[in-house]
């Protein structure tokens, strides 16, 4: 950052005033789209074949959801996240399983899955079934997994901000190298909790990562009719901490900052990724989508993640058309299986509302 000062002149109607001026040229780091490789990335065709395999799982455990909430299989909410699954999966490949932590808002489903969670105990936990990720209790909305590190899905919007914070400092505290990846849509930046946390992950050098999934709409509001700045990734400016936009319809894109970011956070260097992709579904199942034209959701189908990287690998020789068609037809019947195995799953009994609420095991005070 570069600071100069100048004079300048202002006139008032009534006399010049001589002032001094402060100029500040701030750099940010862009990954646009197209300009890394897998090779660039160190990534074999193994890797590339299990990329591919891990967005497409996220594509149709989506689409089935859709169905399955139609036959109202699946209550409460459903925020689907068909569009951004380059974000997830490349994420994924600049963590270490098991030592990292990752926090999400209630667009939960692709980065559970993203992280390995298996798509029986998700698609479970969406039917409200004993043998889903929160017990059947937590349902779309809340997905949450120790051993993977998934901290949630968290409904309430912006409020899982702070708690990154406090994942990240224990990651400090404990000295055990982790960092903790924070996923916000971009409605959430004018939440006071993002701003509040911000600063404190600054002044504490906490390692966190804040990533604003920018798909262009909060719930049915443009992002230029929210913000009066829409280069969300220039928040960071204001706490301190390196920023950064990428392209979110490239998972390599996605995959390189993630790693450049993460490896900040190790050194105790907080930061901001705006990472700008597009939903191609409503806010949730209630939305009809009425606020964006056929044309414009069109033209975003043109830069699908999941097709853009199977163009890229038909492209590049790394696997056959006829190898992807297989693979899909293994995800499509894991899915299926799901299914089954959500609606064969017995409900949660009436005494497990108690259970994971209070540390006390008998619960003297209260009776069913």
């Amino acid at each position: 950052m570069a600071l100069m000062t100048k004079s300048a002149v202002l006139h008032n109607g009534q006399s010049d005033v001589s002032y001094d001026t402060i100029e500040t040229k701030l750099p940010f780091r862009k990954y646009p789209g197209d300009r890394f490789t897998h090779s660039d990335l160190g990534l074999n065709v193994a890797d590339i074949g299990d990329i591919y395999r891990n967005m497409l799982l996220q594509r149709r455990f989506e689409e089935r959801s859709a169905q399955m909430y139609g036959r109202q299989k699946i209550g409460g909410f459903l925020h689907l996240y068909i569009g951004q699954e380059a974000i997830s999966t490349g994420s994924v490949y600049a963590l270490k399983p098991g030592l990292d932590s990752v926090i999400t808002a209630y667009r939960d489903h692709g980065i559970a899955l993203a992280l390995g969670m298996s798509s029986n105990e998700c698609m479970a936990e969406l039917f409200g079934r004993k043998d889903g990720c929160s017990k059947g209790k937590g349902g779309s909305m809340h997905f949450f997994s120790r051993e993977k590190g998934m901290f949630g899905g968290h409904g309430i919007v912006g409020a899982h901000i702070p708690v990154a914070a406090g994942i990240a400092f224990a990651h400090r505290y404990k000295n055990d190298g982790g960092v903790c990846v924070c996923y916000l849509g971009d409605g959430a930046v004018w939440q006071g909790s993002f701003h509040e946390t911000l600063n404190l992950a600054s002044l504490y050098q906490l390692p966190v990562i804040y990533v604003i999934e920018n798909n262009q709409y909060a719930m049915g509001t443009a992002v230029d009719r929210a913000a009066a700045e829409t280069d969300l990734f220039k928040q960071a400016t204001s706490y301190k901490m390196p920023g950064s936009l990428v392209d979110g319809m490239d998972v390599f894109s996605v995959c390189q900052a993630m790693r450049d970011h993460v490896a900040l956070a190790r050194k105790g260097q907080p930061s901001l990724v705006e990472i700008r992709t597009y939903r191609y579904r409503g806010h949730s199942m209630s939305d009809p989508g009425k606020y964006r034209t056929k044309e414009e959701l069109e033209a975003k189908k043109n830069e699908d993640p999941i097709l853009r990287l199977k163009s890229y690998i038909i492209e590049h020789q790394l696997i056959t058309n006829e190898a992807l068609d297989v693979l899909d037809v293994e995800v499509k019947a894991e899915v299926a299986a799901s299914v089954t195995f959500a609606d064969e799953s017995p409900l949660p009994p009436l005494e497990a509302i108690y259970e994971d609420v209070y540390t006390q095991k008998d619960f003297p005070f209260l009776k069913i």
